[in-house]
């Protein structure tokens, strides 16, 4: 049977018990742990994208993508809580669903963290390029953005995913402590914007406050694209097992870091909107250009020649609000500490797609060879070393947005299939012990199902269409080597995420 090849749920629970961590966290402890998880990547580098499809608008955006995060994250933290163990969405699927599935949720999660990365790194070229700049000292523009602007490649961006890959290579991790320094950094530099834009607003800015109504290039399509911004609220989640009272401390958790999190997101859109003003670019008809296309990079050079430097055109857009509104010192030290937490985001991106094909690779579906281990650093060096190098090339050619929506693709999809496990599970294991039930599941796994359709269906088109053909090649070699080399189909004695061999995770947070 197609759907037959089951893992058993009985034996990857067992191994999560037999690791069974101290309950500890409280809801205060929960939501600030989701806070420092979600703020990230995607407000400091994805608000120009926003404002360039919804402009004042992107307000709503925000809104829109905390909900549909808000009901997936629900349904994660069911399953999170019955089998917190690594492998994530893809070890759900398989125990549920069956193997052809959790290949399936497996191949799009690479979309969810290695194009990820990649969007990350480019990111971070732009706050790093800024920060050189404020130095005076200035990279050229062919070696610091990619064909779709006009350069050759993004240097900046393809050495620090390399660097980052040889940091996972070589086994560095970071400490919660540092992690915890890095968070209030991003914390800190995100208020401070706040704090000094919003007093300076000028209403008329915020007119029309929805120039490009309700479609892929407008509300929803934004909504769509920085959805990027919630991922990570999974750190709340997976940390179920670790918290008293879970029934009761995990949606606090999960709902009140949304909820600030959108706070801080609505209130530093309206501060960008306000000091500076966050209309979109359009061409000559009259439309509305599309955010990170080589027609906008090239209106956005016409309008720099005549010394003028929109939001939309920015790659660093907060710093460059608070540089033109007159707060350059603010700004210079805004864009630095953003280069400096923007790194362990990487890390943690990459970390979790190595080990996603590390789990894949235990259970036969890869090749043996991507699951060794180094002899000295002890990490799968040899997967680590091809997704790096993957990312990288991405980081140098691709633009931030169209890799961040690719990577919503994959990230929409395995949300979707998670509610739908959920589901699934209550009507055929109903007794099933559950440490954290989702309320009202038959209103929130169909809302979430609903809800990431909706906003797959609103990303630009290259990312629909990139999904399909990325899901196609990945079945092919599902039926070319995974099937016939599964653990499960052979009927081998299976491996679990909680073996002594595994990569030891990083002491850090999504982003």
């Amino acid at each position: 049977m197609l759907f037959g090849r089951v893992k058993s749920l009985d034996a990857v629970i067992a191994t999560a018990e037999k690791k069974a961590l101290h309950r500890s966290l409280g809801p205060i402890q929960l939501t600030l742990l989701g806070v420092g998880a979600v703020i990230g990547t995607g407000i400091f580098v994805l608000i120009s994208e926003a404002a360039q499809r919804a402009g004042p608008g992107m307000m709503i955006s925000f809104v829109v993508a905390a909900c549909v995060c808000a009901v997936a994250a629900l349904c994660y933290a069911e399953l999170s809580s019955m089998v917190p163990v690594a492998g994530s969405a893809y070890t759900y699927t398989y125990a549920v669903m069956g193997e052809l599935l959790a290949w399936v949720v497996g191949w799009a999660l690479i979309l969810e963290y290695a194009v990820a990365a990649s969007a990350v790194s480019v990111g971070w070229s732009g706050y790093f390029v800024g920060v050189l700049n404020s130095l005076g000292l200035h990279l050229p523009e062919s070696l610091s953005t990619g064909p779709y602007a006009g350069g050759l490649a993004n240097i900046p961006a393809l050495v620090i995913a390399c660097l980052v890959t040889l940091l996972l290579v070589i086994g560095t991790t970071e400490s919660a402590r540092v992690n915890s320094v890095l968070v209030a950094i991003k914390v800190a530099a995100l208020t401070m914007f706040i704090a000094v834009t919003l007093p300076i607003m000028n209403t008329h800015n915020f007119h029309p406050f929805i120039p490009n109504g309700w479609g892929t290039i407008g509300v929803v399509g934004a909504a769509s694209s920085i959805f990027f911004a919630f991922v990570g609220f999974d750190a709340v989640s997976t940390a179920a097992e670790e918290t008293k009272d879970p029934q009761r401390n995990v949606p606090i958790g999960l709902m009140g870091s949304l909820a600030i999190c959108t706070v801080f997101y609505i209130l530093a859109a309206t501060g960008t909107t306000g000091a500076l003003g966050a209309q979109p670019l359009v061409g000559s008809d009259g439309a509305a250009l599309a955010p990170s296309s080589a027609e906008l990079a090239a209106r956005c050079k016409e309008i720099a020649a005549i010394g003028q430097n929109p939001t939309v055109c920015s790659n660093e857009a907060l710093a460059h609000v608070l540089r033109e509104t007159g707060h350059r010192t603010l700004g210079n030290l805004l864009g630095l500490a953003v280069f400096l937490a923007m790194p362990s985001v990487i890390l943690m991106m990459l970390y979790g797609q190595t080990r996603i094909f590390f789990v894949m690779a235990r259970d036969g579906l890869l090749p043996d060879v991507l699951s060794s281990v180094h002899p000295r650093f002890k990490t799968p060096h040899i997967i680590t070393i091809i997704t790096g190098l993957c990312v990288a090339v991405a980081a140098a050619f691709f633009p931030v947005g169209q890799l961040a929506n690719i990577s919503n693709s994959g990230t929409l999809f395995a949300f979707m299939l998670v509610a739908i496990a959920v589901l699934v599970l209550r009507r055929t294991q109903p007794d099933r012990k559950r440490p954290f039930k989702t309320p009202a599941i038959w209103l929130v796994g169909p809302l979430t199902v609903a809800g990431t359709i909706a906003l797959f269906f609103f990303l630009p088109p290259l990312a629909k269409l990139v999904f399909p053909v990325w899901s196609a090649v990945g079945l092919m070699l599902y039926f070319s080597y995974g099937r016939r080399h599964s653990h499960v189909g052979r009927g081998l004695v299976e491996h679990h995420e909680g073996d002594v061999d595994a990569p030891a995770p990083l002491g850090i947070t999504p982003p």
